[in-house]
């Protein structure tokens, strides 16, 4: 579909703010669920409630450097600009920001100009589009932590099937839920033969929940090509940590990430066409 420039640009520049916002989100959410834990196990082994400590979200406290609590003004939260004047590093410390912050930025810029290059300025392109910030932002948080909360995953599995009941998507209702359905019952049912067959959980259960949520927005027909592409970009990134002696042997690295990459690849390029059911 025709994109005029204004309707690209301004795609661009709503993606980099999002991509801005996902950091934000990739970094504090893995800490506001342990606190949430921990406090529940508090509670649970019948400990007074502790003292409320300063509020801790997406929104409080504002943006500060993580190694000396500089706080950020307005114009060190520019995305891309930011980082590149301040030549990736804290104004204050000269800590070096890693350059993961620039890349989320980037792809999510890159990946709301193409929800509008597809489908033109619609809710199908915002639907597509929050689709695929939810995945970058699922894979930076399981690389980190080898979690996928499920205040992500649960959410995007009911707006795939949403957005296929209002036809955002391509699929029908029937391949929608059809695809949540098979795609968590798939890796449960190898997790627990794997589990069955060595003793050792060979995947964790959020896993289970972002492939429900790939095949509630891509269809059951494109399970296989997931697996499948998650599976090979999987193998080959642990041979190069391997080789690279990054990771050891018997060493575990999350598949979330790949999944989040099949799942982007399967929305750009369709499903591999030699397994598409």
């Amino acid at each position: 579909m025709h994109m005029d420039v204004f309707n690209g640009v301004f795609a661009g520049l709503f993606g980099l703010a999002i991509g801005s916002f996902l950091n934000v989100v990739i970094h504090r959410l893995p800490r506001m669920l342990e606190a949430q834990w921990a406090a529940e196990i508090h509670e649970h082994d019948g400990h007074e409630t502790p003292r409320e400590a300063a509020p801790y979200n997406l929104a409080f406290p504002d943006s500060h450097c993580p190694h000396c609590g500089y706080a950020l003004r307005w114009t060190d939260n520019i995305p891309v600009l930011s980082y590149l004047w301040l030549r990736g590093q804290c104004r204050q410390c000269h800590t070096p920001i890693g350059w993961r912050y620039l890349m989320v930025e980037l792809l999510t810029g890159a990946l709301f100009v193409w929800s509008v290059a597809t489908h033109g300025v619609s809710v199908q392109a915002l639907a597509w589009a929050g689709f695929a910030a939810t995945l970058v932002a699922l894979a930076a948080i399981d690389a980190d932590t080898t979690l996928l909360p499920d205040a992500l995953t649960q959410p995007l599995v009911w707006a795939g099937l949403v957005a296929a009941s209002l036809h955002w998507s391509a699929q029908s209702l029937t391949d929608a839920l059809w695809g949540a359905v098979a795609g968590y019952l798939f890796l449960w049912s190898v997790y627990w033969l794997f589990k069955l067959f060595t003793g050792k959980e060979g995947m964790g259960q959020g896993d289970f929940k972002l492939l429900a949520a790939l095949g509630a927005w891509l269809g059951w027909p494109s399970l296989v090509s997931l697996v499948l592409i998650a599976s090979i970009t999987g193998v080959v990134a642990g041979l190069i940590l391997r080789v690279r002696g990054h990771l050891d042997k018997g060493g575990y690295i999350p598949f979330g990430p790949f999944l989040a990459f099949a799942g982007l690849w399967v929305m750009a390029f369709g499903p591999l066409p030699a397994v598409h059911l």
